[in-house]
């Protein structure tokens, strides 16, 4: 068995792990910090719209050898606007140029030809008017307003209304950060983001479900029991999938980043650049939150809950009456939490006799 797969059993049956759970106020600590940076950054330089969204022109060159920067110059000279230009994998240049209708677009065209030294009508040229960005972007929030209510009603029913709480919570964390750092950064939003960010809410959930699951199994009369409070249990269930969601993450990334870098950096592509990018954002947002945010919410409003409160005093009012007569047997052991210190037994000769038995 490989050694990755030697922790993922020890940490399914509990024998190692890490007190997630509780050290919670860490984790919700530093996304507070993140989420703070995010809409600090959304609210000082706000989004990058690409002219889907705020109408324009897009002109795409044949081959050329002029520069980026020499083709920026040109083409805001000739429109007298703000230009964006990339370069594409077969040496075409990508010119995106907001504010111009069909009147101004066909001068500026003639224009930018005379400049860079193509013909005419080698550049194609495109036309966006503002309207049709406005119907996309309302779509995409009606989509994001029906997809969050359908999360909501299936994890009230499937599991409880606490945990769709911390899902919704979860999911709206992950969008703020990676809306945050397009913001902070200035990458271009177009569609292909909009339909990265409904992407990413799948991927989101999907660790955070596995893990409900197993938790909705563990805390199956939970209440009939004295070794387990419910954090610890919540604790258990997130390092028995710890390895799963590491795995499923990492695989998920791997591909994406391949079309990141090789078929948005090396290739030039655009629409794929634009998705590839937030779905890597998302997707590394979206591990992080499951892990550290979800499950640990759910433990925190769980422990809200009397019956709760009255299995955690009796629990902890019997570990320690176990420690201070000595009598802490395997059942208290396994009771404590995964990445915690075990409950050692007084050696002999501190307050008890020796049995002559070893431990």
């Amino acid at each position: 068995m490989s050694r990755l797969g030697s922790i993922g059993a020890r940490l399914y049956r509990g024998e190692v792990g890490y007190d997630f759970v509780g050290k919670r106020m860490i984790w919700y600590g530093i996304s507070v910090l993140i989420t703070i940076v995010a809409i600090a950054g959304l609210a000082i330089k706000g989004l990058n719209m690409g002219i889907e969204f705020q109408g324009g022109a897009l002109f795409t060159t044949p081959p050329t050898s002029v520069s980026v920067e020499r083709a920026k110059e040109d083409a805001e000279k000739a429109s007298g606007h703000d230009a964006i230009v990339q370069k594409l994998g077969n040496d075409t240049l990508r010119i995106q140029v907001g504010g111009l209708d069909t009147k101004t677009a066909a001068p500026v065209t003639e224009k930018l030809a005379q400049d860079l030294g193509v013909p005419s009508e080698k550049i194609n040229t495109e036309l966006v008017g503002p309207s049709w960005g406005e119907q996309i972007a309302n779509k995409a929030w009606t989509g994001l307003g029906v997809f969050m209510i359908l999360v909501v009603i299936y994890l009230a029913i499937a599991f409880e209304w606490r945990m769709a709480v911390a899902a919704l919570i979860a999911l709206v964390h992950d969008l703020t950060i990676t809306v945050g750092i397009y913001a902070l950064v200035g990458f271009e939003v177009t569609p292909g983001t909009v339909i990265g960010l409904l992407t990413i809410l799948g991927y989101s959930l999907y660790d955070t479900v596995v893990v409900f699951d197993g938790l909705k199994e563990g805390a199956k009369d939970i209440t009939k029991q004295s070794r387990f409070t419910y954090s610890e249990i919540a604790n258990r269930s997130l390092n028995g999938t710890l390895v799963r969601s590491i795995n499923t993450t990492v695989v998920a990334l791997l591909p994406v980043a391949g079309l990141l870098f090789i078929g948005g950096g090396v290739l030039g592509a655009g629409m794929l650049n634009d998705i590839s990018l937030s779905l890597f954002v998302g997707l590394a947002a979206g591990a992080y939150s499951s892990i550290f945010i979800a499950t640990p919410l759910v433990a925190d409003l769980k422990e809200r809950d009397p019956q709760m409160k009255d299995l955690k005093k009796r629990i902890l009012a019997k570990r320690a009456s176990e420690a201070k007569n000595g009598t802490a047997d395997d059942e208290t052991q396994d009771a404590v939490p995964a990445g915690a210190a075990p409950v050692v037994a007084p050696r002999p000769g501190r307050g008890r006799p020796a049995s002559g038995k070893r431990r």
